[in-house]
């Protein structure tokens, strides 16, 4: 898969940098609705040789990754700073001169300060040279060419009125005959050379007065050729290493060689760095990653240090020693940054022993790109990381200090004491590259709790998370195929270990040994997943069957068949959904409860390399070799968001808690991550077409160009993102409309137990009616009693007697008030101002009296939608019914009326419902008898009911008509639907 990946890739950077020209300037430039890259982690240092500043007594060690800089504290290795903003070209060189970084990339070189760019030089004459090496030394700052050299100093004459203290104007240029010297490979200022540099060029040695500009010495020719050169601490004197492994130890005064050196080795030297603390040692790096260290004064070596970094990614860059202290520091092509020391010489009185140089210190990252990871902990802390140089790492997102690699360091015996099967006890060799992995931290520090699958082994190797190292067992598959997907039951007990032969073992991670098989796979196994209950069981193979099993049971419990392969799986355990990537470019996404298919996402133009439900489990992120990360909403079944990168992802996982999704890409050795926009701010749910995809660069070291971690949580003035363009039709927030369409029947956009509450409202007023009625206390305290048997006679004579004159006063004050109040009551009927009927009457009133030709109950259709069911069912009961019955008509007509509008179709019924319900006796009254004996009552009783039956009537066809046609609409989506699943 890897291969596969790779070769899409270059075939993919082949026709993007053919098109990029003819496309760029059409091409609409868009951002993410979702994700915002926000930085890399993983990355120390790529091939360019690091720089050590000091302040004092204190070191700093700067290292490059790609377009940025990295500052690390010499005496700790945790990092300082991080360049801003990223350079506009790779960055070639960079060199320290106190508290200034100077970086070269392209033709420019950049003058930082705590990781800020404060000055930018240029070559002059808009040169397009490639500057190679860099130089500070006094008020100069050196830049060369492959054959030219640039030399800057600085204004002193503005030095004074002015802070810049780093040269910044342009002196001269020295132009290297390369017939003649050959080309620019190293350069270097001796002490006490005033205004003089020497240039290495591959065969000579050149020493320039920079100030006139002269050539004043060129060395014989070096036959083996030059690669480096290096002062030492004594005068005159400087070291040069050559292509074949030798150092040479030159008076460049004198123009002789003192001594030379052979490490032993045919491999290009890289660098030479002298130690200072009072021992005549100096080291030589290899680019087969080894360090030569030798005694000046003995001729010996001391010690060569062998793999110190990696030969098959470009060994040691450089290695050099701290002024002063017994500590050597190097770098490599590799990514990592490490530190050895010398212990003090052991010393007897003959004899002293200088032991070799230990690793003190360390910090790095993987060699090659990271093809699997997984966060760690629910708290988004760690990443575990696996990659194909063989290396298993855990990175944390908060400090780059907690980063570390996981041991490998092989047990012997076992936890009974007997020798594991197949493990060496050197470190000759790490694991096979990791395939795949699973963990779970339920079990975390009791047993191991994290299983592999290496490359073309036939045993799974458990890991413990804890102690950061290798566990004692060893997992084998039931028909001896190599391990191709492995699980851990969330509890931690157990370890499923799927085949390339298709059989699935249960282990158990406490004990190792094997608790049951599955055989249902006919060709290899590719994902196995448990749910959190440890009842369900679901695997896929490249047979296109899904298989459902009881764990707890172990009984089998159906299977789906695919039309084609299943690549991989991915069990979201708090909705049991699981997505199956298929070898058609599709998702299948299934419910494992009733294990049916729920959505099938299309979609992807190439194969699928990496998925993950995010926490909720409404949405899939999935990666392809078509370069795009496409995010899908499983409710509407659409791709709610794409995102095209420049490089293929292999591998991509979101965050426990989604705030973080978290990327690995072909040619990168970092972990890319994303910060989650929709964690701040609604996301639209509309599908976008690959037309609408956005382009964004990967995240990088620096975070240049992307965005914080709260990146959404903020907007502008208008509510709306800042990258979302004025005249963009579409907005992020999606309002939904009363009615789509006015030939729709739609129902309310209420909560649904509204309907409910009024078609059942007699149940509820019976239910929440007292089952009894209060009962008074039958003995209440001493105190509380106050009845006339228990104060006496006198004082119970004189309550009556005063109850009496009460009574006979309220009376006579009756009277007058009914008096005063019925003038009140007339004087307010006769005032226009003042009206007695409620809103409900009003409003069906004035909708009734309209003065168009037809009436509008629009009004009044809303003013009842919005009342709550016991005010509605008051209403209803409050309507006149006494002759001519134009309430009860008014009523019908607004139900009618809403019912020929399309909107609230079953809140109209349940109106009809309660009317009928309430005032059915007054239809059965002034309908049925009136019209079936018209000769017994007047005209106008007989018109009133006329009306009456003619509305009811009215109502009753448009109602039969309503329903036949969403009876209609409902079995024809049904039968669809039924249609669709079963194809």
């Amino acid at each position: 898969m890897v291969s596969a990946i790779m070769e899409e890739s270059k075939r993919r950077k082949i026709e993007d940098s053919s098109s990029s020209s003819s496309t760029s300037s059409s091409k609409k430039i868009r951002k993410s609705r979702i994700f915002s890259p926000f930085r890399s982690i993983g990355n120390v240092s790529n091939g360019v040789p690091f720089s050590v500043g000091n302040l004092g007594q204190s070191f700093y060690i700067a290292t490059v990754v790609g377009n940025s800089f990295q500052i690390y504290d010499a005496s700790t290795l945790h990092l300082l700073f991080v360049s801003e903003r990223q350079t506009p070209a790779p960055i070639t060189y960079i060199t320290s001169h106190f508290h200034y970084i100077y970086c070269s990339y392209a033709n420019k070189i950049g003058i930082f300060k705590r990781g800020k760019l404060e000055y930018e030089l240029s070559l002059p004459d808009n040169s397009q040279e490639k500057i190679e090496k860099l130089l500070v030394f006094g008020n100069y700052l050196i830049a060369t060419t492959l054959n030219s050299i640039y030399i800057f100093e600085k204004d002193l004459s503005t030095s004074a009125t002015t802070s810049v203290k780093y040269p910044t104007s342009f002196y001269s240029c020295l132009k290297i005959n390369s017939l003649i010297h050959g080309e620019i490979v190293d350069l270097v200022h001796l002490p006490t050379y005033i205004n003089k540099i020497i240039v290495a060029t591959t065969n000579h040695l050149l020493v320039y007065n920079i100030n006139s500009g002269k050539l004043l010495f060129t060395s014989d020719e070096f036959i083996t050729g030059i690669t480096c050169i290096e002062p030492a601490p004594a005068l005159d004197v400087l070291a040069i290493g050559n292509g074949e492994g030798t150092a040479t130890i030159y008076n460049i005064k004198k123009g002789k060689t003192i001594q030379t050196v052979q490490t032993g080795s045919n491999s290009k030297i890289t660098s030479i760095s002298f130690r200072t603390d009072g021992l005549p040692h100096l080291v030589c790096s290899l680019i087969n990653g080894d360090l030569f260290f030798y005694d000046l004064n003995k001729k010996s070596r001391v010690h060569m240090l062998r793999n110190a970094h990696k030969e098959k990614y470009g060994g040691v860059s450089k290695s050099q020693f701290l002024n002063n202290q017994p500590i050597v520091v190097t770098s490599g092509p590799d990514n990592s940054l490490k530190e050895f020391v010398f212990d003090p010489i052991l010393s007897t009185t003959n004899t002293s022993v200088i032991s070799p140089p230990r690793h003190l210190r360390s910090r790095g990252g993987h060699s090659a790109s990271p093809t699997n990871i997984l966060f760690a902990d629910e708290r988004s802390h760690f990443i575990q990381s696996a990659s194909q140089d063989k290396s298993f790492w855990t990175f944390s997102l908060l400090k780059d200090a907690q980063s570390q690699e996981m041991s490998q360091k092989q047990s012997k015996t076992n936890k009974e004491g007997k020798r594991q099967a197949g493990l060496s006890s050197g470190f000759k060799d790490k694991l096979p590259p990791i395939v795949t992995m699973t963990q779970e931290n339920a079990r975390q520090g009791e047993w191991d709790n994290i299983i592999t699958g290496h490359q073309d082994e036939i045993f799974a190797r458990t890991w413990d998370s804890k102690n950061k190292k290798l566990g004692n067992l060893q997992l084998p598959t039931i028909d001896k195929g190599t391990v191709k997907s492995v699980a851990i039951t969330q509890c931690g007990n157990f370890g499923l270990i799927g085949s390339s032969l298709g059989g699935i073992g249960s282990y158990n991670l406490q004990s190792g040994k094997i608790r049951k098989l599955y055989k249902l796979h006919k060709k290899s196994c590719t994902g196995i997943a448990v749910d959190g209950m440890n009842r369900k069981m679901v695997s896929c193979g490249l047979d296109g069957i899904i298989g459902f099993y009881d764990f707890s049971k172990s009984t089998f419990l159906g299977k789906l068949v695919l039309n084609s392969p299943i690549t991989q799986l991915c069990y979201h355990r708090k909705s049991d959904l699981v997505a199956f990537a298929c070898d058609d470019l599709s998702i299948v996404v299934v419910d494992s409860t009733t294990q049916k298919v729920v959505r099938q996402l299309f979609g992807h133009t190439n194969r699928i390399t990496s998925m993950d439900f995010t926490p909720d489990g409404r949405w899939i992120i999935s990666a392809s070799l078509d370069g795009t990360i496409r995010t899908w909403d499983l409710p509407t079944g659409g791709c709610i968001d794409g995102i095209h990168v420049p490089n293929v992802v292999t591998c991509l996982k979101m965050s426990p808690q989604g705030d973080v999704l978290a990327t690995t890409h072909v040619n990168g050795l970092g972990i890319s991550l994303w910060t989650n926009r929709s964690q701040f701010k609604p996301i639209s749910t509309r599908h976008v077409e690959e037309e609408e995809f956005a382009n964004v660069m990967l995240p990088n070291v620096s975070g240049d160009g992307g965005s914080s971690i709260l990146d959404g949580a903020f907007g502008n003035e208008n509510g709306e993102d800042d990258d979302e363009d004025e005249d963009d039709k579409y907005k992020r927030i999606y309002k939904s409309v009363d009615q789509i369409n006015e030939n729709l029947i739609t129902l309310s956009l209420g909560p649904r137990n509204k309907f409910n509450s009024l078609i059942h409202l007699d149940t509820i007023k019976l239910r929440n009616k007292p089952k009894e009625a209060p009962k008074q206390q039958d003995k209440l305290p001493f105190f509380l009693e106050l009845t006339g048997s228990q104060v006496g006679d006198r004082a119970k004579q004189a309550e009556n007697e005063t109850d009496a004159n009460q009574i006979q006063i309220q009376k006579s004050e009756m009277v007058s008030n009914i008096d005063s109040d019925s003038s009140k009551l007339l004087s307010l009927s006769n005032d226009k101002e003042h009206s007695f009927e409620s809103n409900f009457t009003k409003i069906l009133r004035e909708s009734s009296t309209s003065t168009s030709n037809t009436k509008d109950y629009s009004k009044f259709i809303d003013f009842l939608v919005e009342l709550s069911p016991a005010n509605i069912d008051l209403e209803i009961r409050s309507l006149n019914t006494i002759q001519p019955h134009d309430e009860l008509i008014w009523f019908i007509e607004a139900l009618t009326f809403g019912l020929n509008s399309n909107k609230n179709f079953e809140l109209i019924q349940a109106f009809m419902q309660m009317l009928l319900r309430l005032h059915g006796d007054i239809f059965y009254l002034n309908v049925k008898k009136v019209l079936s004996n018209k000769e017994n009552y007047t005209k106008k009783e007989v018109k009133s009911s006329t009306r009456l039956f003619e509305k009811l009537n009215e109502f009753n066809q448009i109602s039969k008509e309503k329903r036949l046609k969403l009876d209609d609409l409902t079995k024809y989506c049904s039968g669809l639907i039924n249609f669709i699943n079963k194809v």
